[in-house]
């Protein structure tokens, strides 16, 4: 993992963990146990998510760049089907208040969306990698040596 995608980690999973963190504190006093654990479940399963989704993108902007964008795309829209798919799977579940999950979940993860955002815009990243600085200049080409 290159040092940018762990601040960009960093700067959204810490909020989110913070916001889950208040999550279980509400859903415990508003649902008991039950309901804080759907909150620490929603939190765990937002920033495993979300949280392997960056390292995904990580990876394939190092092997294929030219994929970036529609890579983007593709882990973005499966992200929220799949929490999205969990959240109807889960909404009857008798083990945890399905609202506090619910909640939580999207708390966080909007939570999640935003502080990676802000965190993107912060870091000074290179779009262009530099020319290597041997002492060389390129050669010029057939068409520019005539000139």
């Amino acid at each position: 993992m290159q040092s940018n995608d762990a601040r960009i980690l960093r700067g959204a999973a810490i909020p989110s963990a913070c916001v889950g963190l208040a999550g279980v504190i509400v859903g415990a006093v508003v649902a008991g146990g039950e309901g804080a654990l759907g909150a620490g479940l929603g939190t765990v399963l937002v920033i495993a998510f979300f949280g392997a989704g960056l390292h995904v993108l990580g990876r394939i902007g190092r092997k294929w760049p030219e994929l970036l964008l529609g890579a983007g795309f593709l882990v973005y829209t499966t992200q929220v089907v799949v929490m999205l798919l969990l959240l109807k799977f889960l909404r009857g579940a008798t083990f945890m208040d399905g609202r506090v999950f619910g909640l939580t979940v999207l708390a966080c993860l909007l939570v999640w969306l935003a502080a990676q955002a802000w965190t993107q815009t912060r870091i000074k990243s290179l779009y262009v990698e530099p020319a290597e600085s041997g002492g060389t200049s390129p050669k010029p080409s057939a068409a520019e040596s005539r000139t």
